[in-house]
């Protein structure tokens, strides 16, 4: 314990704390004003310099100046935790929390807290605040929390608080150039090192965004709500986890799990009931505007059209179907008004009762599809029945969607106020949270779309599996495809926020009106190891499927669900290798993706096991495969016998990728 003290110079602080491995250090400091600062240091060398933290209130007086230090304390926490499913079976939490109590010096004396958990590879901190008699409701017009970065660098971001919610293209800017950015936002740092800035446990709260002020300084911008407040607490209450991951390298970035340890453990219990796997989908012909959501003529949903996709799923052990345009709802205007939507009234030309009878006669559940169209207060009238009728047809998962441009969701209060709410306000928030308690009831899972941002709550909630935003395989089906840096882009940044529904494995490369793609064939297959989910879409249609017989193999095989996971190799935007281990079995898969840039890779294969022989199924780009012509579909399938004592030689082709499966042969 730190006995209380006056306010002290900017040179030397009033409490520090270092990572179990000494790796990081967190300083706090007070200046003669009683502002309250921080910094953190790697091995020595200053990240962040001094930050500033704090609150501006929309009804009092701000709190970030006149506080005094009053006391603080430490303590060390090891643990290892088994995800139901993920990247990793088990997980070790091992941090040393410090926590700073201060009280402000004036007639007012709020208090403050502010705890710091650091990690080896990162830190986390957040806000605390105790209920007090002049703190009864604090109505937060924004955070003053500061991340003043001690050196320039490269920052990949993408822009925040744009219509098109979390839709955009990366940016690659100097970290001195970045604008008003979501997070994830990834840093190179001059000196090559690595961090990575975002958030965790985001509830009953708004997303954080941040804007650059001056220099390298990052100053944390909440995302509005519906009110003059963008966030109002009352009684006792803690903001998110402010996360720094820091890494000497880009792979140290993915390989982190800050985000998850941050997140309390499982409130749901036991989760046996949800099955990692694949799915097929009515859904790439409507993306592709070949059939509709709406009744009609064109109407993808129909009974007939749903049991051919149950064949082919049980053809190919395919264990799930996704069914949009399902039920009552999608005709007329529905994009930001879907108050006519009935998550359990079906078409007419839509026998639920037939199709999921015959799925299950077959192995192959239905997935349902609430989209809501933005009328979030409408979904929640309609939460026990909707999630009845899922479980009564026997649907393990939910895929909800809310399309509708932002800051235009539909709240309806109890006394029949409609507002608009962005959906990472604090309300939305906490209706996802409604929506994951409500659909547990009903052994339900969800995948959410048109998401709040991720922030490691599948911890806690481990019936959220999933979540898309970050432009995925539907803008390959539209005008201005992702470029071929996409997918390498979002390895180190939307996939820190977790598991990604993004629909790959497009094996035709094509959009609407044929339009080509940008990626090979063999990419197409890497992406089921490279952006992890522990639901993934074979996203093309069984018509495409059957011209690509072969390459559609490894989509049969790869598995969803994972022991362990290595990346091997990777830059922003360039290139990654990823290595997964199957959970429960010995087998390996592979994943290597590029931009457009050709690329060979040099990989040792130590992370197999010792002793055994593999048989590598090899999916690689044809010599002359490109993602520029024809020749993205040139695809070279093969075998080779290897051991952990072996090197593999991946050529990537421009905007390619390689796939490959080790499976287990046994002792040499």
């Amino acid at each position: 314990m730190l006995a209380a003290t006056p306010a002290a110079a900017q040179d030397k602080p009033v409490a520090e704390a270092s990572s179990p491995g000494g790796v990081i250090k967190v300083a706090l400091f007070l200046d003669g004003d009683g502002r309250v600062s921080y910094t953190i240091t790697r091995r020595g060398t200053p990240i962040v310099a001094p930050s500033r933290l704090g609150f501006l209130l929309t009804d009092a007086r701000k709190i970030e100046r006149s506080l005094g230090f009053v006391s603080a304390e430490t303590r060390d926490f090891d643990e290892t935790w088994e995800q139901p499913w993920g990247e990793w079976r088990r997980i070790r939490n091992n941090y040393r929390e410090l926590k700073v109590h201060f009280r402000e010096t004036t007639a007012l004396a709020r208090v403050m807290d502010v705890t710091f958990r650091l990690y080896d590879d990162g830190v986390g901190f957040r806000y605390e605040f105790p209920d007090q008699p002049n703190l009864k409701a604090a109505n937060i017009a924004d955070e003053l929390t500061e991340f003043a970065f001690a050196q320039d660098g490269t920052a990949w971001w993408k822009p925040a608080f744009l219509w098109n919610r979390e839709e955009y293209l990366y940016n690659k800017t100097a970290l001195s150039a970045v604008g008003t950015a979501d997070t994830p936002v990834t840093i190179k740092f001059a000196d090559g090192s690595y961090a990575a800035l975002h958030e965790a446990a985001l509830v009953d709260y708004s997303g954080m965004a941040v804007a650059r002020t001056e220099g390298n300084t990052l100053r944390a911008a909440l995302t509005p709500g519906a009110g003059r407040a963008k966030v109002t607490k009352t009684g006792a209450w803690s903001t998110p986890w402010r996360t720094l991951i820091l890494s000497d390298d880009a792979p140290g970035i993915y390989m982190s799990h800050l985000m998850l340890n941050l997140n309390e453990p499982n409130k749901l219990g036991d989760m046996s009931w949800f099955k990692p796997g694949k799915f097929a989908g009515v859904w790439w012909n409507m993306i592709k505007g070949d059939w509709t959501w709406a009744r009609g003529p064109k109407h993808g949903a129909t009974t007939a059209n749903v049991k051919h996709y149950i064949d082919f799923a049980a053809a190919n052990k395919i264990p799930n179907v996704l069914v949009e345009g399902w039920n009552v709802g999608w005709d007329g205007d529905w994009f930001g008004n879907g108050n006519d939507m009935n998550f359990a009234q079906p078409t007419e030309d839509f026998d639920a009762d037939a199709l999921a009878a015959y799925g299950k006669a077959k192995g192959v559940r239905l997935i349902g599809h609430h989209e809501t169209g933005g009328a979030a207060s409408h979904y929640e009238s309609q939460f026990d029945a909707a999630f009845k009728f899922a479980a009564d047809h026997g649907e393990m998962v939910v895929k909800t969607g809310y399309v509708t441009d932002a800051a235009q969701i539909e709240r309806v209060d109890p006394d029949g106020t409609k507002l608009r709410e962005w959906h990472e306000s604090q309300w939305m928030s906490n209706h996802h949270l409604r929506v994951l308690q409500a659909a547990a009831k009903y052994h339900v899972a969800i995948d959410s779309h048109e998401p709040i941002k991720g922030t490691g709550l599948q911890r806690t909630y481990p019936n959220w599996v999933g979540r898309e935003g970050s432009r995925g395989m539907e803008y390959n089906a539209w005008g201005a495809k992702n470029p071929p840096e996409h997918e390498a882009n979002l390895v180190f940044t939307r996939m820190l926020e977790g598991p990604m529904d993004f629909t790959p494995g497009v094996l035709s490369l094509t959009g609407q009106g044929d339009s080509p793609i940008l990626s090979t064939e063999a990419k197409q297959l890497a992406l089921y190891v490279v952006l992890y989910a522990p639901v993934v879409m074979a996203a093309d249609t069984p018509e495409n499927y059957a011209k690509h017989m072969g390459a559609f193999q490894f989509i049969k095989d790869v598995p969803t669900d994972w022991e362990e996971t290595r990346m091997l190799n990777g830059e922003p935007g360039d290139f990654t290798t990823i290595v997964r281990k199957e959970r429960g079995g010995e087998n390996w898969y592979l994943g290597a993706i590029t931009d457009e840039q050709a690329r060979t890779l040099d990989v040792a294969l130590d992370f197999l096991t010792p002793g055994k022989t593999y048989l590598a199924q090899i999916y690689r780009d044809g010599d002359d495969a490109t993602y520029e012509t024809e020749k993205r579909h040139s695809i070279v399938i093969e075998q080779r016998r290897v051991t952990s004592a072996d090197r593999l030689s991946l050529k990537l082709a421009p905007g390619g990728g390689q796939a490959i499966r080790f499976v287990a042969q046994g002792k040499k």
